[in-house]
């Protein structure tokens, strides 16, 4: 269960950072080497999971627009 979270964080991770770079946000690569992808708390590890992928165009979800407020109405 951590190696499919772990690399589910590291997908998007980088996703995340590509898109930043390509809206012109400044990414140091030295800030992003520090990003880990290891952050689990919010994984509830008894639960059940399906590992089926579905079809997702460029395999990634889309990423979440910053400027819109989450679903706990945060932005």
């Amino acid at each position: 269960m951590h190696n499919a979270i772990v690399l589910f964080t590291t997908r998007y991770l980088n996703a995340a950072i590509t898109a930043l770079r390509a809206g012109s946000y400044e990414v140091r690569d030295a800030d992003a080497a520090r990003l880990l992808p290891f952050v689990r708390h919010h994984i509830n590890m008894l639960g059940r999971y399906s590992f089926l992928t579905p079809e997702l165009a460029g395999g990634l979800r889309p990423l979440r627009d910053p400027s819109e407020p989450d679903e706990d109405g945060c932005v």
